[in-house]
């Protein structure tokens, strides 16, 4: 009796294994879907242009997608670089929302610059404390005071908290004192965002210096 109990309860939270992740993973589209076309105007969605009877979820993405691209070839050309640069004076000119606006810019353009070094890599450091070990990501460039105060080569880092990887804490360390992780960024945020559950097949420290400073 104990043992069909057993294989039950095994069968029930395989099935739960199963399920929930699928289930999870629809709702989260589902959710995805629908805030995409709450942005845009029912009017417009092509449920409402073609007279069609049904709702298609998503279906705001093709405008959104449109919009977006067509924006994108206009700021490329020379006078859509002008009349950007003339919208940006005129938003620098309206106190508050200039300040918060060159800000998400510059984040924006770090993150989304293909040259840039941004979350391209994952490191192992010791934070808050030596001897306890996190996962940061490398943020920027930044230098500057900071390293002449510290007096050797810095590194910026940005160590995300479990399980919201959006929030959590900027670091300037030196950059002997972090190991570059020989994994993908996204198996690198995987690792942090499931509290150590998703875990990459390998995880293998990139840098020699981990060597020196392993047996030291």
């Amino acid at each position: 009796m104990l043992k069909l109990l057993t294989r039950l309860r095994n069968y029930l939270i395989s099935g739960l294994l199963f399920w929930i992740p699928l289930i999870l993973t629809i709702i989260v589209i589902k959710f995805f879907l629908e805030f995409i076309n709450s942005l845009v105007p029912q009017e417009y969605l092509p449920e409402a242009i073609f007279n069609l009877d049904t709702s298609i979820p998503g279906s705001g993405i093709i405008l959104l997608f449109l919009i977006i691209l067509i924006t994108g070839i206009l700021v490329t050309n020379i006078l859509g670089r002008r009349l950007v640069a003339l919208w940006e004076k005129l938003l620098n000119r309206i106190p508050g929302f200039r300040n918060i606006y060159n800000i998400l810019k510059k984040v924006s353009d770090t993150v989304l610059n293909t040259s840039s070094q941004s979350f391209k890599k994952a490191f192992l450091i010791q934070y808050p404390s030596k001897g306890i070990w996190v996962i940061a990501f490398q943020s920027g460039d930044y230098r500057g005071e900071a390293e002449s105060i510290i007096g050797e080569e810095t590194i910026n880092l940005f160590v995300p908290t479990t399980p919201n990887p959006t929030s959590g804490f900027f670091v300037l360390i030196p950059k002997k004192d972090a190991f570059e992780l020989d994994i993908s960024v996204e198996d690198a945020f995987k690792l942090v965002i499931s509290a150590g559950v998703v875990t990459p097949n390998d995880v293998k420290i990139k840098d020699k210096k981990w060597r020196e400073f392993h047996y030291t």
